[in-house]
């Protein structure tokens, strides 16, 4: 049916029935009953008009007319037949007509039966399911009969309603069985017919078989035709070809000649230009090269200065750090002593708060006495120090006049010893006692603080002073002189005293200079902490029981070595609740750095003090650990409240605010201590009593400045603190008596209650609790009853015991002036320029008469300020008001220059009301603070360059206030094509306040702008500011110009669509030139940045639009991951050497500390802190080094992302747009870019955490690469995917492709908040080539895209042995022999192999079929032998190899061993070794032979007598196999050879057979052999080469056996002969050769 495809493959005919078919195999509902009936009929039309018709010429078979005119023009064509030379196109039309009603008719019949098979198929399914159905049915019977004994009646009715649905269901699927077996006899009906209306045109087939064939010869000899007249036809031309003119040969020719030349030319003037340009080239580069050099040595010296001073800035951080240390741990150390003081107080049952604010009482008292004497001797070094400088100045003078005519030499200067006995002895004579009680009341005492400080920085500076050498210390001045004053001394003197001032030229410095000075000199010997730590103590401040907390503390190496940190231990008292997480970090440098985490977990409300004990290469270092509860930090915002002057009768009110800093809350009562009086002053000792030294010279430079502010808190000293003191003293020489004088001291100023005598009293708020950083305001008034200075001390007392009372100082005074105002200070606040402000002053009376008053006004403020009215009378007893009007002009700092300050803009006016017939003018003070109303511009005029009209330009501008007073502003009429923001242009600036303003310009059009902003005020100010700008019309557009991608998961992509337009724009400026050509665009995202544009350069002609594709795929950047991957390592050191670590030491105990205040105070001033140690930092590779697709690197990313947060960026990416396209002389050539066709697209990105992330250690970026796989392999590859949102997660997955590699094993299921589910995928390749699939793994918030790739290799395995036989020869029995089979592996993939041998196969059993077939004979006279011969009779294989299986490296080798081993004699040994690699591919089959011995000797050759197969039992008797024992001891063995001759034309070709003698190399002697009775086989036509001959030890021999027939010989005849063939070696064989020999006429 299908042959007319053979020669009739490019006919229209065909292709027409070619689509009929395609058209009918579609669906079986296309053919139906008429269509059937059409093709019958054609059928028996065309057999009526068989050759009597002409059929109509179709019009697709006009290729029939030119064959038919071929074939009749054409008397060459040779026929079979004269039916075949008379065919016409009729007839040819008919064939084809024909054949393709036929083939239409197959397909009929093949559509039948294809649906009679499928409507089969559906019958037998829907059987089954009624008989599945049926059996339901019949079980729930079964069941229903239980609830009915059981009287169940909700089973009942649930297994009825199961029932009655079951019925149901069956009698659908019934109805359904019997449409469909009614369709199926249908069909069958209609299949037969179709196969009775075939059978009747089967001759008609055979018809049209015939007339094809005779067509298709036909064809052919018109092909030959055509084909030589091709030929003929090339050659006809080839003739013409030959034959080309002359003349345009010749031209061809001096044309070649020519372009030769100027080849040659060519080439020679570019060698030359070369060659000059390799010259300058050079030459060039030779300059850089020398610039470079110049420059790199010029960046050298700059890196060497910059790293000197990187060192001496570390050096001076070092020393800083150093002192900061040294203070804090003695104000540490100061602060222990006081608790372990308070303890044993308490221990002994007294008040500790009592005896310690007594001490500090006495320390302060003490300290104000040190510090008055340190400035009485700082002033009389002054002025001894100008007296000395003045009479060394006339001596100098003196000097030079006498010496006029004699050079100049240098004036003799005092040295520093003798001017220091001078000092010394000034500094010797006391003072009055007058003034020095008259100095006590002008000076202020200092807090306990800072007199800790002072002692400190003193200690420090003997300690420096002490280092220095005599040379360096010469020259630092040794106390406060004129340097510090800069004196300028006289012209005519100033070369004679440069020397002494050379050295007094630097100013001094605080003591903590002289320690560094000290460090510089002698850095590396310098002693003292080599290591630091941040923050130097380690304070859990306010702890809670029960909590947790965490601090993390930075060791640095501040030593000038490389050190290294070994954790030794904590002090015992802190084991119990600090744990210490620190990780060794090996070798420091100077400046390195290493973590330390401290967790603290209380569990007791005590306060709790340790250190961190560390050992170093220089020794032992501790860091400090102090835990404090909560406390309660007390302080008031004023300690002196002084009510000021007053009248009688008046009354006042003031607030103090008490404010509590700790956490710890407090009930807290304000006391009366004691009335306030002015006679009351503080006893200072003489200076007999001060013998301490002047060391620090800090209290010259301050003395000034701290008098005015220590001259309020002087008065706060009264008796009470002489007390105080003596009790103290009293208390230190006798310890016993401790308690007896806390007791009194404490008692002695509580006598009476002066609360009722007193003009100051306290509010209704005297008492009450103050919670946790909270403020209370407490009122105080004053009501004066008669005048005069009043004064009271209050004392803040709280319920909290570690809470010192807080004394507070208040003061008025009272007057008794008749006539006063009320409000004598008028606060007008602040106030602008050119603006009235109103207020009232009133004047109260007390007088009993009216009074006239005067309002007086002067001259500077007339025009600014203004009283109406300026005259009044006052009533008795009443009040009078006047109004004040203040306008400030802008002459007001010029008129009341001595009122008004010009930086602050204070104005402060004393006025006077003159009152009559009183002396005195009552006095008020008119306060303001005049400011400016101006708001400025940071730039005068705006631009905005040029502007598209598609976009909008924003500029920004700072508006400044100048003004003290908030000021409310708002841009007004602003054009349309501008907006404001923000708030629309609207909004208040605070005082001094800069604000940002967006100014946003939208140009509706291609023109130049020009327009001004109008600033205004809410006073009506305005404030212009000019702006201008270009508006442009670019020749494209974009459909957006924003895109606001939503949040998007790292990991996942977004995508925004947009279209680039290139529509013309009417509306074009002058400076853009027209273009109706096509225009470039590219677009410039940044570099590695997170979204990419495509397509990202392009060409657009006018009307043509381009679809832009916008994706954004957040990521984590390089960088980031590598310094998180640095930050794990080094976390992981951490732990891991913290768990190696062992405490060394335990910290000793500190013992009790004395009571006596004196051994106190001495060891307050001893170092405590110890010996620092040096700390390494952990060696961490470079973050460089760290390799992308690491695991540090995957380990990193993974942290990140379980750590990320939210980052939103914005992105403004320019589209450049060209000025048309190339020119067109050059098309490689760049076109003109304008700036004003660029567009700009704003993107607005927003990358959150992903809610799915991988956690494999497999997957790289992403990206699981199953590698190279051999074709067939199998691999498996898992990856874990972990949901660390909060929110549970449906996994889906995309389909990957049916037929390719890749295969998703297991299904996805719903992960819970923390849950991980594991993706098993495998890849086995069934092609040579790369792979690669994406995986999308969906769920709610995101599509996590893993990207598969995998490659497919074929293996290219080599074997040294191609295959075939592996002949092991003969060995002796229960011997072995082994040869070596090498595998090579050329391809760049492992491959695994296996090597199996035939007769243990498990699956296979051919072999039992072969032993069948042997056992009946099968055997006997084919050559053919089993597959497996002989095997060993102790069960083992015969044969084996080593290795059974393995696998081979890329490009490497492997080395098989297979041994031959059997167990007895037997010359049939054989299996089968198959190679076979991991894709079930046969590398190599071999056939294994092999035959054993008892002796030495063997014979092969000869006709086989047995079956090659045998038994595994050892023989019970005698066999052929196993050779007779002849008495004589010699072995006899039967050999049959077979020898034929073959005759053929008359001749006979004789017959040649071969024997083999083999000698087994078992020693090096070898055997013989010999024929017996060789003359009988010659007469009988036999020769035998050789007849004897040695056999050496591991060889063979070839006998050779020829049967020639004698003349005579029958066809038929048989000639035999026995002859017997002796082998000797270590035994005797004869093996008896029986010889067989006749003619055969056969062919072979």
């Amino acid at each position: 049916m299908g042959e007319n495809n053979n020669y009739g493959c490019d006919l229209d005919v065909e292709s027409d029935s070619c689509e009929l078919k395609s058209d009918h195999n579609s669906s079986d509902e296309d053919i139906d009953g008429k269509a059937e009936d059409d093709i019958k009929t054609d059928l028996k039309t065309l057999r009526m008009t068989k050759k009597d018709e002409e059929a109509e010429e179709l019009p697709d078979l006009e290729w029939l007319n030119e064959l038919s005119e071929d074939n009749d023009s054409d008397g060459d064509l040779v026929g079979e037949s004269a039916d075949e030379k008379d065919m016409t196109f009729a007839e040819t039309a008919r064939i084809f007509k024909l054949r393709r009603n036929l083939d239409q008719l197959d397909d009929f019949q093949r559509q039948k039966a294809c649906s009679l098979v499928k409507a089969r198929k559906a019958l037998n399914l829907l059987r089954q399911r009624i008989g599945s159905l049926q059996e339901q049915r019949d079980v729930l019977e079964r069941e229903i009969e239980h609830p009915e004994a059981e009287e169940d009646n909700i089973s009942l009715r649930r297994l009825r309603a199961e029932q009655k649905n079951l019925c149901y269901e069956l009698q659908r699927e019934e109805e359904i069985e019997a449409h469909t077996d009614n369709e199926l006899r249908q069909q069958e009906l209609e299949l037969s017919e179709m196969e009775l209306e075939i059978g009747k045109f089967s001759f008609l087939q055979q018809e049209v078989q015939e007339e094809e064939e005779v067509f298709k010869v036909l064809k052919a000899q018109k092909a030959v035709k055509r084909l030589q007249q091709e030929r003929k036809n090339h050659q006809t031309l080839q003739l013409k070809s030959l034959r080309p003119n002359t003349k345009h040969t010749d031209i061809v020719e001096k044309e070649e000649t020519l372009s030769q030349k100027k080849i040659i030319k060519s080439h020679m003037d570019h060698n030359i230009a070369a060659e000059y340009l390799k010259k300058t080239v050079r030459r060039l580069q030779q300059q850089e090269a020398a610039k470079e050099q110049q420059r790199k040595e010029a960046m050298e010296k700059r890196i060497q200065a910059v790293k000197q001073l990187k060192a001496n800035i570390e050096a001076n951080q070092e020393n800083l750090r150093v002192r900061q240390s040294r203070a804090k741990a003695n104000a540490l150390k100061q602060e222990r002593q006081q608790n372990r003081l308070k303890e044993s107080l308490q221990a002994q049952g007294l008040n500790s708060t009592r005896h310690i604010f007594q001490q500090k009482r006495e320390e302060e008292a003490k300290r104000k006495q040190e510090e008055f004497k340190e400035r009485q001797k700082a002033k009389r070094v002054e002025i001894v120090d100008k007296i000395l400088l003045e009479k060394q100045m006339l001596k100098s003078k003196k000097t030079q006049q006498a010496s006029t005519t004699k050079p100049r030499t240098a004036p003799t200067i005092l040295s520093p010893g003798r001017i220091r006995r001078k000092l010394l002895y000034y500094l010797d004579t006391r003072t009055p006692p007058g003034t020095e009680s008259d100095t006590t009341l002008r000076n202020v005492s200092l807090s306990s603080g800072s007199s800790s400080e002072s002692e400190y920085q003193e200690d420090l500076a003997q300690k420096e002073l002490l280092n220095l050498s005599l040379p360096d210390s010469l020259e630092e001045p040794e106390f406060c002189g004129l340097w510090d004053q800069n004196y300028k001394f006289p012209s005519n003197d100033k070369k004679v005293l440069s020397p002494t001032v050379a050295k007094q030229e630097k100013p001094t410095v605080v003591s903590s200079k002289l320690s560094v000075t000290s460090k510089k000199l002698g850095a590396k010997d310098a002693k003292g902490p080599s290591f630091s730590s941040k923050p130097e103590v380690i304070l859990f401040k306010d702890f809670e029981v029960g909590e947790t907390y965490k601090k993390k503390v930075i060791l640095t190496n501040i030593s000038y070595i490389t050190n290294h940190c070994k954790l030794l231990g904590i002090s015992a008292q802190l084991q119990d609740f600090i744990l210490i997480n620190f990780q060794p970090p090996g070798p420091l440098s100077t400046g390195m750095s290493c973590e330390m985490h401290v967790t603290f977990h209380p569990s007791l409300n005590e306060e709790v003090e340790g250190e961190v004990q560390f050992s170093s290469a220089t020794g032992y270092f501790s860091v400090p650990v102090r835990c404090t509860i909560k406390r309660c930090d007390l302080e008031v915002d004023s300690q002196f409240i002084d009510f000021g002057l007053h009248v009688v009768g008046q009354t006042v009110s003031r607030t103090i605010t008490l404010t509590n800093k700790g956490a710890l809350a407090t009930y807290f009562c304000l006391d009366i201590t004691m009335p306030g009086t002015a006679t009351h002053r503080v006893q200072m000792p003489s200076q007999d009593t001060f013998t301490q030294p002047v060391t620090s010279i800090t209290t010259c430079d301050n003395v000034t400045k701290s008098v005015t502010s220590m001259a309020t808190r002087e008065l706060q000293q009264t008796d009470h603190v002489s007390e105080m003191s003596t009790v103290s003293q009293k208390c230190q020489q006798d310890p016993r008596d401790t308690e007896t004088c806390v007791s009194s001291s404490m008692d002695a100023p509580i006598e009476e209650d002066p609360s009722d005598c007193c003009d100051i009293t306290i509010g209704k708020v005297r008492e009450g609790e103050i919670g946790p950083f909270e403020s209370i305001k407490l009122e105080l008034i004053f009501s004066p009853t008669f005048p005069g200075e009043v004064q009271l001390d209050l004392n803040m007392k709280f319920s909290d015991p570690t809470s010192n009372p807080i004394p507070i100082h208040v003061k008025g005074e009272g007057v008794g002036l008749p006539v006063w105002v009320v409000d004598p200070n008028i606060d007008l606040k602040i106030c602008m320029f050119d603006h009235l402000y109103q207020d009232d002053v009133t004047l109260q009376s007390s007088t009993s008469t009216a009074l006239k008053l005067t309002f007086d006004l002067c001259s500077a403020m007339r025009k600014h300020i203004e009283i109406l009215p300026r005259t009044g009378f006052l009533q008795a007893q009443s009040s009078f008001t006047a109004h004040l009007k203040f306008v400030p002009r802008q002459s007001l700092p010029q008129d009341a220059s001595k009122y008004f300050d010009h930086e602050t803009g204070v104005l402060e006016v004393p006025m006077t009301v003159q009152v009559a017939g009183q002396v005195h003018p009552v006095i008020y003070t008119i306060q303001a603070i005049v400011t400016s109303s101006d708001m400025k511009f940071d730039q005068m005029e705006m631009d905005f360059g040029y502007c598209s009209i598609y976009q909008s330009v924003k500029s920004s501008v700072r508006l400044t206030n100048m003004s003290l007073l908030p000021q409310e502003f708002g841009f007004v009429a602003i054009p349309e094509c501008v907006k404001v923001q923000p708030n629309d242009g609207f909004g208040t600036l605070l005082p001094q306040e800069t604000l940002e303003i967006d100014v946003i310009f939208s140009a509706s059009e291609a023109k130049p702008y020009r327009f001004q902003l109008s600033c205004k005020s809410a006073i009506n100010r305005v404030f212009p500011l000019a702006c201008r700008a270009t508006g442009v019309c670019p020749p494209l557009e974009l459909s957006h110009y924003l895109i606001q991608f939503g949040p998007t998961a790292v990991g996942d992509h977004s995508t925004a669509l947009l279209y680039l337009t290139y529509s013309q724009c009417g509306r074009k400026p002058s400076k853009q030139p027209a273009c109706a050509e096509g225009r470039l665009f590219s677009f410039t995202p940044p570099r590695d940045s997170s979204f990419s544009i495509s397509p990202a350069a392009g060409r657009l002609l006018p009307g043509e639009r381009c679809l832009i594709l916008v994706t954004f795929r957040p990521k984590l950047e390089d960088q980031d991951i590598r310094e998180e991957a640095l930050h794990l390592l080094k976390a992981k050191k951490l732990v891991e050497e913290e768990a190696k670590k062992v405490s060394d030491e335990e910290p000793k105990k500190e013992s009790v500390v004395d009571i006596k205040a004196k051994k106190l105070s001495k060891s307050s001033k001893i170092e405590t802190s110890e010996i620092s140690k040096n700390v390494s930092p952990i060696e961490t590779p470079p973050p460089e080094n760290i390799d992308a697709g690491s695991q540090s690197f995957e380990e990193a990313r993974t942290s990140l992302l379980h750590s990320f947060t939210p980052r939103y960026s914005e992105y403004t990416i320019p589209c450049f747009v060209s000025d048309g396209d190339p020119p067109e002389e050059n098309r490689q050539a760049q076109p003109t870019w304008s700036p004003l066709n660029t567009l700009y697209l704003k993107l607005q990105c927003l990358a959150v955490q992903p809610p799915l992330v991988v956690v494999s250690n497999n997957i790289r970026n992403y990206v699981l690469d199953f590698q190279q796989m051999t074709l067939g392999e199998r691999v498996i590859k898992k990856v874990a995917v972990e949901n660390i949102s909060d929110e549970s997660l449906q996994l889906r997955s995309s389909l990957l492709d049916v037929n390719g590699p890749f295969s998703l094993l297991n299904s996805l299921r719903v992960l819970t908040p923390g849950d991980k589910h594991i993706l098993v995928l495998t890849f086995c390749p069934t092609l040579e080539k790369k792979f690669c699939e994406t995986l999308e793994v969906r769920c709610q918030k995101m599509t996590l895209a893993l990207t598969l790739r995998g490659e497919g290799v074929v293996p290219a395995i080599t074997c040294s042995h191609s295959g075939g036989l592996l002949d092991f020869g003969c060995v002796l029995e229960k011997e072995s022999t082994s040869q070596v089979l090498k595998l090579q592996n050329s391809s760049d993939v492992t491959v695994g192999f296996k090597a199996l041998f035939y007769s243990l196969l498990p699956s296979n059993t051919r072999h039992a079929d072969e032993r069948v077939a042997l056992l009946l004979g099968g055997y006997t006279d084919s050559k053919i032998q089993p597959v497996v011969g002989t095997q060993n009779y102790n069960g083992l294989s015969v044969f084996s190899v080593e290795p059974v299986e393995g696998c081979i490296a890329a490009r490497q080798s492997q080395d098989i061993v297979v041994t031959f081993h059997p167990d007895h004699p037997s010359v049939n040994y054989s299996d089968q070794l198959t190679i076979e690699l991991v894709n079930k591919s046969k590398l190599c089959v071999l056939d294994l032979k092999g035959a054993a011995s008892s002796h030495n000797t063997y014979l092969l050759g000869g006709d086989p007598l047995t079956i090659p197969v045998e038994s595994l039992l050892p023989p019970l008797i005698t066999s052929p196999l196993h050779p007779a024992v002849v008495q004589s001891g010699e072995m006899e063995i039967p050999v049959l050879l077979t020898l034929r001759a073959s005759y053929s034309m008359g001749t006979i070709k004789p017959a040649v057979r071969e024997l083999e003698v083999g000698c087994i190399r078992t020693s090096k002697k070898g055997c013989e052999f010999l024929w017996d009775n060789l003359a009988s086989l010659q007469q009988q036509g036999f020769s035998v080469e050789p007849s004897k001959s040695l056999v050496d030890a591991g060889t063979r021999r070839t006998i050779t056996l020829t049967w020639t027939p004698q003349s005579g010989h029958k066809p038929n005849e048989v000639v035999q002969m026995c002859v017997p063939l002796t082998v000797k070696g270590d035994g005797t064989k004869v093996y008896n050769v029986t010889l067989m020999a006749f003619v055969s006429t056969a062919v072979d």
